[in-house]
């Protein structure tokens, strides 16, 4: 069932590149950006992170922490953050758990991969409200980052 704008998002406890446990139940009282992306090293994932990289102080000045999540593996997400400079988490949902639960996944995807996230985005507020919900079917476009930082800035 897709998620909706006003329902408590989803919990769900993910490996960053770190090797860490993320619990997104452990950020209530701050913002978080949640961008699930289909996998690592794409050109459109790559633009869409770069984009949020690059615009980082926005959403530190919105008390908002950004994860990126994908199905890749925390070694992949790893060298990916690294070659690219990213100054936040990427999160391995290689177990599929939370695309799941976020009903943000396609069955089967470009030469017949089964089981990767679509490129979606969720706002979740202080109190772990989802405030923002968009999934993309189309992996080529990116999630309206114009909605998104009005959302954040609502929140503050």
């Amino acid at each position: 069932m897709a998620i909706q704008v006003g329902q408590l998002a989803p919990d769900f406890t993910l490996r960053d590149t770190e090797k860490n446990k993320v619990t997104l139940s452990d950020y209530k009282g701050k913002n978080v950006l949640l961008l699930f992306y289909p996998v690592a090293f794409t050109s459109t994932c790559t633009a869409e992170l770069c984009s949020v990289r690059d615009n980082i102080s926005f959403y530190n000045n919105a008390n908002a922490t950004v994860f990126g999540i994908s199905v890749d593996s925390l070694f992949a997400n790893g060298k990916f953050k690294a070659e690219q400079n990213l100054n936040f988490a990427l999160l391995s949902d290689f177990n599929k758990e939370a695309s799941t639960a976020y009903d943000t996944i396609y069955e089967t995807w470009f030469n017949d991969m089964k089981g990767v996230s679509k490129r979606s985005a969720f706002v979740i507020d202080k109190d772990g409200v989802v405030q923002y919900a968009e999934v993309l079917e189309n992996a080529g476009d990116v999630p309206d980052f114009n909605a998104i930082q009005e959302t954040l800035s609502r929140l503050n």
